[in-house]
């Protein structure tokens, strides 16, 4: 928005902050709108959220299909279209598909039409409904979160909170929360989810496939379930640089 030169030009006067969430409401252990709680040491309850997630959608009972969630606004910034483009690809992979959304008419036509097309493997709700939000979170395989642009986003960071691994473009603040799961990260027991640049829809079917090739290694989805849950993305920390920011103004302020 022809903001680019100004901002380049004061970047030393510019502080970027994450957002975190409510990690009371947004608890695995003690969330009330899912059918099984769960922690980092009962991971395996997980499976009967999975199976209550399918039956709501209309998607077959299976726990040997790899299931993605979409939580978003149904809009070009958040890359729904990409996806949109890609369905019959997913379909074709054997993975499901559980989407809670709206937003442009013709991405939710178009889920509408491919969750009737692939009955069993694609479902949505046209709309927002907070305990269907829980419920992908807490019972989805991996969350897709394609944005072309994204600042912070919260969607991934309740992902990770509920030991649903996010796949994200790697722009804004979804570089920033997520780490990607590659062969380095995964030998040092560090990936929490996997990122895809540039946002494309060619790039989302190759990190829709790495992501599957990565759930089908049991071992190393639990170690990536683990450290997603283990990521601090409370209030806490982007708390305190707030409040370092502002005492910061108040003694140049003073000086």
């Amino acid at each position: 928005m022809g903001l680019d030169g100004l901002l380049r030009k004061r970047s030393g006067e510019l502080h970027g902050i994450l957002n975190g969430i409510d990690d009371t409401i947004w608890n695995p252990a003690t969330d009330d709108l899912i059918p099984s709680k769960y922690s980092v040491p009962t991971l395996r309850r997980r499976a009967t959220n999975k199976a209550e997630l399918q039956a709501r959608l209309g998607l077959h009972v299976a726990p040997d299909a790899m299931l993605f969630g979409v939580i978003s606004r149904l809009t070009w910034q958040k890359g729904l279209d990409m996806l949109l483009a890609d369905i019959d690809s997913l379909a074709s992979s054997g993975a499901q598909l559980a989407l809670l959304g709206t937003g442009e008419r013709a991405l939710e036509d178009g889920f509408a039409a491919s969750a009737v097309r692939y009955r069993g493997q694609v479902g949505c709700e046209i709309g927002y409904d907070e305990a269907l939000a829980h419920l992908i979170q807490a019972g989805a395989d991996a969350l897709l979160v394609p944005s072309r642009f994204e600042p912070c986003g919260l969607t991934q960071l309740c992902a990770l909170r509920y030991g649903n691994p996010p796949v994200v473009a790697r722009v804004g603040g979804l570089a920033d929360t997520v780490i990607d799961a590659n062969d380095m990260a995964v030998a040092a027991g560090a990936g929490s989810g996997v990122q895809f640049a540039p946002p494309t829809r060619e790039m989302l079917t190759a990190a829709i496939g790495r992501a599957m090739a990565l759930w089908r290694e049991p071992a190393v989805w639990r170690r990536m379930q683990r450290n997603a849950m283990k990521t601090d993305v409370s209030w806490s920390r982007p708390a305190a640089r707030y409040a370092a920011l502002y005492r910061s103004l108040l003694g140049a302020r003073a000086a």
